[in-house]
């Protein structure tokens, strides 16, 4: 999710097929997917929103849904690779839709990179009906805060009782806290910036523009295969830790009907 005020460095990616190919198969965005959807598992639902989707939306398994992005770009890509459902551009702070208009609302990894998460929340918790659910995931504990945080530009992480508290403000009661990645993830995607970083430095010394390599094509598969397998560890590691050390939670709150 971007705002105005931001630049996201993987924006240059979206009109690349083959880039999009590679950030669906991540093993974090899998994991999260999983989380999410599991939430869904024998619980009926209408229409859903999922607000921030960007070219990765989480739930995919159904056309009831509409995705909400700030970025155009992304969702033109989105429509292109994905198919399913309907688009909107929107700010995540000021949601186009009337009150109550869908049964689930999903929010994952998008409240950090705003400048006033408040808002979102109360965007969000108007969208959703009364009886409703609203779905938060969100990076974990202040003191893991560092530079894969800065390098997609997160504002701030969160306590769980922090965001506890923001939900039921807007009148959203917490009934689930679920444990999605663990320390392992976070050390990951760490050295995983450092590497990028330092690729982003030798193409922008470089007098020849960066183009496609067989090599990388035929690293695409390998590329899968490894984060399949990946997310199987990092998901070991987030159930065998304490939730204490999580770092990305899902929150499952029901919209209170107001007296």
């Amino acid at each position: 999710m971007r705002t105005a005020s931001q630049t996201n460095r993987f924006q240059d990616f979206f009109e690349e097929d083959r880039y999009v190919v590679l950030k669906n198969h991540l093993y974090n965005y899998q994991l999260r997917r999983r989380a999410v959807e599991h939430t869904f598992e024998d619980e009926p639902y209408e229409r859903i929103l999922e607000v921030g989707s960007g070219i990765s939306p989480v739930m995919t398994q159904t056309d009831h849904i509409v995705y909400s992005e700030l970025s155009f770009l992304a969702l033109q890509t989105l429509k292109r690779i994905h198919g399913r459902g309907q688009h909107v551009v929107a700010d995540a702070m000021h949601l186009p839709f009337k009150p109550g208009a869908f049964s689930h609302t999903i929010c994952s990894e998008v409240l950090e990179h705003l400048p006033d998460d408040r808002a979102a929340l109360r965007e969000l918790a108007r969208a959703t009906a009364p009886g409703g659910h609203l779905i938060v995931t969100f990076p974990h504990r202040k003191f893991y805060f560092s530079n894969d945080d800065r390098f997609v530009n997160h504002f701030r992480r969160y306590e769980l009782a922090e965001m506890e508290q923001r939900l039921t403000e807007v009148g959203v009661r917490p009934v689930l806290v679920r444990k999605v990645l663990g320390p392992l993830e976070k050390l990951t995607s760490m050295v995983l910036v450092l590497g990028f970083a330092q690729i982003q430095r030798r193409q922008s010394s470089s007098r020849r523009p960066a183009r496609p390599s067989l090599w990388m094509s035929a690293a695409t598969g390998l590329f899968k295969w490894a984060n399949r397998l990946y997310a199987v560890l990092v998901g070991l590691d987030a159930r065998i830790m304490p939730r204490a050390l999580s770092t990305v939670l899902l929150i499952k709150g029901e919209k209170v009907e107001q007296e």
